[in-house]
């Protein structure tokens, strides 16, 4: 008889329809199997307190703490009854640090009797700030001693010794996840295990059922780190077994082998080249075209750091493929990028990118551009030169994928930031060949090898990781606006000095600011903290910034929502020289290149990623002259924002901050489950922390896979495998 259905029965039968329903909106659990693997973010022991010191903010927590002091406050409140309205506010503590709850209206009766100085209790909420205090607004608690007024059983007789803390949500407190855990725990006797038996006693793993059983009620700590031991296994091997049957597919496609030939385009071009190319270019190089020469598709992944050359690698690797009869594409994720690539190709070829025109040299061919907003006339043109096969390169945005576009040879298709692409836009691009074309992706955001491994693991990995000779340094700095006006008043000086040297300069804000308001949320704060401002807009910035510090500068905006023309238009004055200070959004993160640009400012930069911030600061620096770049941020000194910033302004060193990055952020948004929505995200595996379990897993993976493509003889790997790669999850595994 197959088991496995009872781990694929729907909640609502197990549960009951309404905390089902909470389930599968708030926290994509549809199974009694998505229950079992919802396992417990932390556990806390009866004898111990949490450290509300490091809560984070905005974040929905479970705390376990005592009263240590509670007071109600009467109000005068119009729309209280008699005119008087209640505030109950209760200090908690966990002998680390406090943090106040407060109650209002109606909702102060109940904890007024119950959370008494003294009392413990598990408390639920979302972590805001209110005068500068951590607080706690209206949160669920669960009373950790006798029964609680409901009648419910007491937590300890469900708990052990140690409290499984889930990942909840405000709809849906811990500790009601933890006893709907109970109700199902027993079906985990029937968890298939996707383990081959010899890797599991190899290494030894305790079986599924038990690990399922131990991590949601351990009575020891022993306990715990069996199950996420054997758990952070499954994880790795089953996510790395996708990946190296991706590969092993890959390579069981044809392709055509595409060699450069002797005195052909390749050579022309790097004859005409000013510079030598670094070592590592070289080395890049070589791999890139062993990979081209082979008569199964490249699939490679190029990383490397800002400004070390990866655009000129790919284009050698385009020009190989031109040389052997092929055409080849650069797919960029933005027009203004599109463009931005499509000029400095030309420039670097000079006449050899003039291939049918008077004056093109021997070898040239054509370089096309090709985006969303161009003209009839000039898309017409465009598209006969691919089919044709007249243009040899062709750059250009998603409109590269419409059905309309027809290529001659569509020889190598080079993605330019990977993560922006997804699976249909990628699949649609390689339809496009006649057998299916070489692949190669460029990243700008170094990434751990672990992470490359887990996320992009179905690509060989090359790495650029030495910059150009000529490059100069980039000094960065934390501008504290609030603790030190001061400072950002000489921010300004500074990119005034930077122009009277003859430079220019980038000032970089998060938002727009011609967002039409929600007319709902118009003239409110929002609920949850009045204090908080809306991040610095693009509009506002300029406009305060020609009135007042940079008076006299020619300042211009630069933004997504502009007519792609305009954005054209900007981008080039600003590179011709004719303006000093361009107040932009993200549009200029990748691949902006004006060398004579020296310094950036970048407003509420505690709002942006670490990684991003890294890729924005490389737009300086780019020519002789040392770069600056200059962090501004409100946050307090003690903030994780301010030692994020910290760490940014410590290190240029990319794959540094991109380990950072990771430790500080949660797995999920680093590895794309976030966008993807997928349920089976990574939950015990810490691609950082387990980096050995990640490379022991690929090499096993390759091994089964190598010796049974099908996983014939593995059937409990191929239902994980199933449940791993539902829809998104396939996609989220392309778009990485």
């Amino acid at each position: 008889m197959d088991l496995v259905p009872a781990l694929q029965e729907p909640l609502k039968k197990v549960l009951g329809p309404a905390t089902a329903k909470v389930m599968a909106e708030h926290l994509g659990l549809h199974t009694v199997g998505d229950l079992l693997h919802h396992y417990p973010r932390r556990y806390e022991e009866r004898g111990q307190l949490t450290h509300l010191a490091d809560l984070p903010m905005d974040e929905h927590v479970t705390v376990v703490a005592q009263v240590a002091d509670a007071r109600l406050h009467t109000f005068a409140s119009s729309k209280a009854p008699r005119g008087k309205g209640q505030r109950l506010e209760v200090t908690i503590t966990d002998g680390s640090g406090r943090i106040q709850l407060v109650f209002f209206g109606n909702g102060v009766h109940k904890p007024h009797k119950e959370l008494l100085p003294g009392t413990r209790a598990m408390f639920a909420g979302k972590v805001s700030v209110f005068n500068r205090r951590l607080q706690l607004a209206h949160p669920a608690y669960e009373l950790l001693h006798g029964d609680t007024d409901d009648g419910d059983e007491p937590v300890e007789s469900w708990a052990g010794a140690l409290i499984p803390l889930y990942p909840a949500t405000a709809k849906l407190e811990s500790w009601k996840i933890g006893k709907a855990v109970q109700t199902v725990l027993p079906s985990a006797q029937e968890a298939v295990d996707p383990l081959p038996d010899s890797l599991r006693e190899g290494r030894g793993l305790i079986p599924l059922p038990e690990a399922l059983l131990k991590i949601h009620r351990p009575h020891t700590k022993a306990d715990i780190e069996d199950a996420r031991a054997r758990l952070k296994w499954d994880e790795a091997f089953v996510l790395q077994v996708a990946l190296a049957r991706r590969r092993h597919a890959e390579t069981q496609l044809p392709a055509v082998p595409r060699r450069p030939s002797p005195d052909g385009l390749l050579t022309a071009f790097d004859d005409r080249l000013p510079f030598t190319l670094t070592d590592g270019q070289r080395k890049v190089s070589r791999e890139i075209f062993d990979d081209l020469a082979t008569d199964h598709p490249m699939h490679r992944l190029l990383q490397g750091e800002v400004g070390s050359g990866k655009t000129l690698v790919a284009l050698r690797a385009m020009l190989a493929v031109v040389d052997s009869g092929g055409q080849a594409v650069l797919l960029a994720p933005t027009e203004v990028l599109a463009q931005q690539h499509h000029r400095s190709v030309v420039e670097m070829m000079g006449e050899l990118a003039e291939g049918g025109m008077l004056g093109g040299a021997e070898h040239a061919t054509k370089v096309v551009l090709l985006t969303g907003s161009m003209g009839a006339a000039a898309r017409r043109h465009a598209l006969l030169d691919l089919a044709t096969g007249e243009a040899g390169i062709v750059i250009g945005t998603h409109a590269l994928i419409e059905d309309k576009v027809q290529f001659h040879d569509l020889g190598l298709v080079v993605v330019d930031e990977q993560h922006r692409f997804g699976v249909e836009q990628r699949d649609a691009l390689r339809g496009k060949g006649k057998q299916p074309p070489h692949l190669l992706v460029m990243t700008a955001t170094p990434i751990p090898r672990t992470v490359a491994m887990t996320v992009f693991g179905d690509l060989e990995t090359s790495v650029l990781d030495q910059l150009p000779a000529g490059r100069s340094p980039i000094a960065s700095h934390v501008v504290p606006a609030a603790d030190k006006p001061h400072f950002l008043a000489r921010a300004w000086e500074r990119v005034r000095e930077e122009v009277s040297n003859g430079h220019q300069a980038y000032v970089v804000c998060p938002r727009i600011g011609d967002e039409d308001e929600d007319p709902k949320k118009k003239g409110r704060p929002p609920a949850d903290d009045a204090e908080k401002r809306p991040p610095l807009a693009v509009l506002d910035v300029a406009e305060q910034l020609a009135k007042g510090p940079l008076q006299g500068l020619g300042v211009e905006v630069l933004h997504g929502r502009m007519h792609p023309d305009d954005k054209d238009a900007v981008m080039r004055r600003f590179a011709a020289g004719e303006t000093d200070v361009l107040v932009a959004t993200t549009v200029i993160e990748v691949g902006v290149n004006v060398p004579n640009a020296t310094a950036m400012v970048i407003m509420d930069a505690d709002r942006f990623g670490v990684s991003q911030l890294h890729q924005l600061r490389g737009r300086v620096g780019r020519g002789s002259a040392p770069g600056l770049c200059l962090l501004v941020t409100e946050m307090p000194e003690a903030s994780a924002a301010r030692q994020r910033l910290n760490a940014v302004a410590g290190t240029l060193d990319g794959f540094e901050l991109s380990r950072i990055d990771l430790e500080q952020r949660r797995e999920g948004d680093v590895l794309g489950q976030a966008q993807s929505g997928a349920r089976t995200s990574l939950r015990v595996l810490a691609v950082i922390e387990d980096e050995e379990i990640i490379a022991e897993a690929r090499e096993e993976a390759a091994a089964v896979v190598a010796a049974d493509p099908g996983l014939t003889s593995l059937p409990g790997l191929r239902t994980a495998l199933d449940a791993l790669l539902d829809e998104e999850r396939e996609q989220y595994l392309e778009k990485g």
